[in-house]
């Protein structure tokens, strides 16, 4: 029989209980970084309701690595306290604990979509300066009248605090206990700047070649797998394409070129997402499953596991991608929003016997 949506799957010495995975999503409810029961209702609803993964937003591993001000982060002793209540709850629902760590890079210093989602130039109240692999602003179009957050290019001493940010930050999640670690390289944020020829103008060893190019990604998984526990999962997140077709861009034949590279510096799994590096990207039609084809080809690629995403709700969907050996997870986000109950929905309609909370037997489906 073919592995389901709904048989356990293992990575070094965890296992999940199921194949579904809750997709990181920024709530924009923090404040200074801080978890709170909001983020408490979030991901422990998602632990209740059956996923076998919980992972948390994209959790800043400095200040200046927020996307918004409103962004969660670990970048301090007090931060990993006042989300490790929710580690163990999510913990006690029987889900795997996943934190994914990220640094948002030129694309930082913006208000939450709530409030426009324009950049915050450094000289506003609560803007500052952002890093990158260049010095060129991230263009916003939402900028209001045309004013950008600065942004500065990271200088060797810079780099090696960004890696060694990545890996406190991984010390503080593992100490709270985290079960899965994933670093945050896809979507346009700091990694994915250096990945991509489009924002990668460098000259020295983090730029230019891509060798030089993936640098840095490499470095920081293996910060992070040296400090995380042998017998638990790093994964990482990627944008498999650009999307910008017409130009000197990152694609998906450089994803799985890629993929083995992290392997070797210790990451389990390729979250496999897209796009993101630049405002001029032209999606490609957001139908069912439209991002799958980017993991499928990694797997096939590689033999290295992947996690699939985009635009995945309906269960049987999500089960024939991990029966036909399309993906070795499948990550919802959008959809356990609007249900975060999903994974108990699905397993009745796929006919699994999964257990539920003892709080909602009397809900359970006959």
């Amino acid at each position: 029989m073919p592995d389901s949506l709904f048989t356990p799957f293992t990575l070094r010495d965890t296992e999940f209980r199921n194949r579904v995975m809750l997709s990181p999503m920024c709530q924009y409810s923090a404040d200074d970084g801080f978890a709170n029961d909001w983020h408490r209702v979030h991901l422990g609803s998602r632990a209740a309701g059956g996923a076998g993964v919980v992972m948390t937003e994209a959790t800043a591993v400095e200040p200046r690595g927020r996307i918004t001000p409103n962004c969660l982060g670990i970048w301090s002793d007090e931060h990993a306290e006042a989300i490790e209540p929710i580690v163990d709850f999510v913990k006690s629902q029987g889900a795997t604990a996943g934190i994914q760590l990220a640094h948002a890079g030129r694309k930082a210093s913006h208000r939450p979509p709530a409030e426009g989602g324009d950049p915050i130039p450094e000289d506003r109240e609560r803007g500052w300066e952002t890093v990158s692999a260049t010095d060129a602003p991230y263009p916003d179009p939402d900028a209001d009248d045309g004013e950008l957050a600065s942004t500065r290019r990271l200088d060797g001493e810079g780099i090696d605090e960004v890696i060694d940010a990545f890996a406190a930050a991984a010390e503080r999640s593992r100490e709270i206990g985290f079960e899965v670690a994933e670093v945050h390289a896809a979507h346009g944020y700091l990694l994915h700047q250096f990945l991509s020829p489009v924002t990668n103008d460098r000259d020295d060893e983090y730029g230019g070649s891509y060798e030089n190019r993936t640098r840095l990604l490499r470095e920081v998984v293996e910060a992070v797998r040296e400090v995380w526990p042998d017998d638990e999962p790093v994964f990482v997140r990627i944008s498999a394409t650009d999307w910008l077709p017409d130009r000197d861009s990152w694609d998906v034949d450089d994803s799985v070129r890629l993929a083995p590279l992290l392997a070797e510096a210790g990451a389990d799994l390729i979250d496999v997402s897209g796009g993101g590096i630049h405002p001029d990207q032209r999606l490609p039609g957001a139908g069912p499953g439209y991002q799958v084809p980017y993991a499928e080809a990694i797997r096939e690629g590689t033999d290295v596991p992947v996690a699939a995403v985009g635009g995945i709700t309906e269960p049987t969907h999500a089960d024939a991608l991990v029966r036909n050996g399309r993906a070795d997870l499948v990550a919802l986000g959008r959809e356990m929003l609007r249900h975060p109950y999903w994974p108990l929905e699905a397993a009745h309609e796929l006919g699994a016997d999964v257990e539920w909370p003892v709080q909602y037997r009397r809900g359970r489906f006959d």
